[in-house]
């Protein structure tokens, strides 16, 4: 894990104090050691997390005339340096860094597909000076870009790498606000930041004389579904591979832990961990001292039934509100997603203790862990059957009649087929939508509404969803979400663990698996009202059953609670402010509404949440104010 940073000019010779005030904003993800190439108008900065290889693996490393940057782990690379050292290739190193540049050597830029773990890579080829970028098939990594107009490529890690190299001025993409304010972050390549991009998970990235070319190397594949004698043969085979996906994770030269939080998920990582090492492994937990939000005994329950060396924090209201501006600042953008401070929280705590941990990100997008999906599949099905036999004037009258309700009960029905179609844009994007198409055209000003795109909060996801094969209604939202949702997530994960200067290994997202997963039968992830289907058949023999029959809980914290009672000044600051309302972004009196509701107790805690932290971006990136 390590933070990596360049930059490749059509003409000039690279700056080299540019480019390590790049690599040099990113020492919390590699606080271990830190390197810098430069040929000509080339330039490779990189900052190491030492996990593999310890005095091996320095970088950027060069291999012949090709030289690589690289974040991330390969987890089988002994058997590829086993294939190649049999074909003659010498290796003077253990760090699977040189295996990734010896198969680019052997492969050239199809290496790609020879790599089984999470990465993001640029390697510079000095003999046809091209610079060749990569990463990882589910975008565990991130990797963002800047292409100038006058050819030159910069890339990193992290956004504000690119912002200390001066690639771009920090300047709001208004064209992002519809998808930001929807979906919890941004989908496809771009970001808030106008002029920034992401390279997509499972893509390459080439820059040749000033241009740049992207192909997509791999894709999640739903058919044709796979067919086995009976479920049993499943759930063995699913099995076996989750095992592999875990004991592969286990690679290191330096200590390692995982993520505990009583749910199945980290629960199953820990029951196939303690099967596969000697010593009780070192489990780590969060919880709010609250009964409503501690997890505590739950995780204490697993972690006494594997005998793990166990640790807990706490978090206070007080740590998690005043945390807020440094981990937006670490996350580039909006945090996304209220979790990510207790994340950041347990990762602190590991740091002291192990530099790497496994954690169990993944499950919900490809075993249909979310109660989305049911509810979703439920009111598509019932939607095809009403719009089947109702005719279009009935319809309209309905939805009249609908939005004429008491407002509880009209926002209930308002969500259902009887107040939309019954398309998976309607019932499933924005039917769980942070901020819906109906409170976008109230949240938004006027002015802010004519720089949108043409694209809308959803046309991105919906080109993703129309390039699947999927055929299965179930398949198709699961697709949708690993190319989204899933993504911030990972994006959540990768920067909180790496604020704390620790890498996190995801083993659901072993690709090989996410692959078996997804051309699985529908009913061998959701069966009836069970979800995960498969997990819980797994580990009967192996998890308690209070685990594998509790509710999904996601990460319980009383953000609501905090915002009406103690931390009201939060909301009066970052959301009702005068600061806030002078940028022009949001309607004032609708965002006044919102608020005014949240108080009288309306969960309104992801809206709150979205506009809270937006702000705190603001201010901290395109005001340009300090971060303590």
């Amino acid at each position: 894990m390590c933070g990596i940073n360049g930059i490749v000019l059509h003409e000039g010779r690279v700056d080299e104090r540019r480019l390590t005030a790049m690599r040099d904003v990113l020492e919390h993800r590699g606080p271990d050691d830190a390197g810098i190439f430069i040929e000509g108008r080339a330039g490779l900065g990189h900052r190491r997390l030492s996990i593999v290889d310890i005095a091996g693996g320095i970088q950027p490393m060069r291999l012949g005339n090709t030289t690589i940057v690289y974040n991330g782990e390969i987890y089988d690379h002994n058997e590829s340096r086993k294939a190649l050292a049999e074909d003659g290739v010498a290796f003077t190193t253990t760090s699977d860094t040189e295996t990734i540049l010896a198969l680019y050597e052997r492969y050239g830029r199809d290496a790609v597909e020879h790599l089984r773990g999470m990465f993001a890579f640029a390697i510079w080829d000095a003999d046809d000076e091209s610079l060749f970028i990569a990463r990882d098939r589910l975008g565990v990594k991130p990797l963002y870009y800047v292409h100038t107009e006058d050819g030159d490529l910069y890339f990193a890690s992290e956004i504000k790498s690119l912002l200390a190299a001066e690639a771009v001025k920090p300047q709001m993409n208004f064209e992002a606000l519809e998808d930001q304010f929807a979906n919890h972050g941004t989908c496809g390549d771009i970001t808030l930041f106008t002029g920034v991009k992401r390279l997509r998970p499972g893509h390459t990235l080439v820059w040749k004389d000033g241009r740049i070319t992207i192909r997509e190397y791999w894709d999640l594949a739903f058919e044709p579904k796979l067919s086995r004698a009976d479920d049993r043969d499943f759930v063995e085979e699913w099995r076996e591979m989750f095992r592999e996906a875990v004991e592969l994770r286990l690679m290191a030269d330096v200590p390692l832990g995982m993520f505990l939080s009583g749910g199945i998920d980290s629960s199953a990582i820990a029951g196939v961990m303690s099967q596969l090492v000697d010593e009780p492994i070192k489990t780590f937990s969060v919880a709010f001292d609250d009964r409503e939000a501690n997890e505590h005994r739950f995780a204490r329950l697993v972690a006494d039934e594997f005998g793990t060396d166990h640790h807990e924090t706490i978090v206070t209201p007080d740590e998690f509100f005043d945390a807020l501006p440094k981990l937006v600042w670490h996350e580039d953008e909006p945090l996304g997603f209220i979790a990510s401070v207790p994340l950041y929280f347990v990762s602190k705590l590991a740091a002291e203790h192990v530099k790497v941990v496994l954690t169990g990100e993944g499950s919900d997008e490809t075993l249909a862990g979310y109660g989305r999906y049911a509810k979703a599949l439920k009111l598509l099905e019932m939607g095809e059957r009403y719009e089947a036999i109702a005719p279009s004037f009935i319809r309209g009258a309905v939805r009249g009649g609908v939005a004429a309700l008491p407002p509880a009960l009209g926002r209930k029905l308002g969500r259902t087929f009887l107040s939309r179609d019954a398309d998976i844009e309607n019932l499933f994007f924005d039917n769980f939508a942070v901020f819906q198409k109906r409170d976008q055209a109230r949240l938004f000003s006027k002015d802010v509404r004519t720089r949108f795109g043409i694209s809308g909060a959803y046309g991105t996801l919906a080109e993703m969803l129309a390039a699947s094969d999927a055929e299965d209604t179930l398949d198709k939202l699961l697709y949708a979400d690993t190319k989204t949702y899933l993504h911030e997530l990972l994006m959540k994960q990768d920067q909180m663990s790496m604020a704390a200067s620790i890498e996190s290994r995801v083993p659901f997202l072993d690709h090989k698996l996410v692959e078996f997963s997804a051309r699985m039968p529908r009913e061998m992830k959701l069966r009836g009202a069970t979800t995960k289907w498969i997990l819980r058949e797994a580990m009967q023999n192996l998890l308690p059953q209070e685990i594998l029959t509790r509710p999904k809980m996601g990460f319980p914290v009383p953000l609501g609670k905090w915002l009406r009672t103690t931390h009201r000044h939060i909301v009066d600051e970052y959301v009702l402010g005068e600061r806030a309302a002078s940028r022009g972004i949001f309607d004032r009196e609708y965002v006044r509404e919102l608020a005014a509701r949240h108080f009288a107790g309306e969960n309104l805690d992801e809206k709150m949440w979205a506009l809270i932290n937006f702000e705190i971006w603001a201010r901290t990136f395109i005001d340009g104010e300090a971060v303590k």
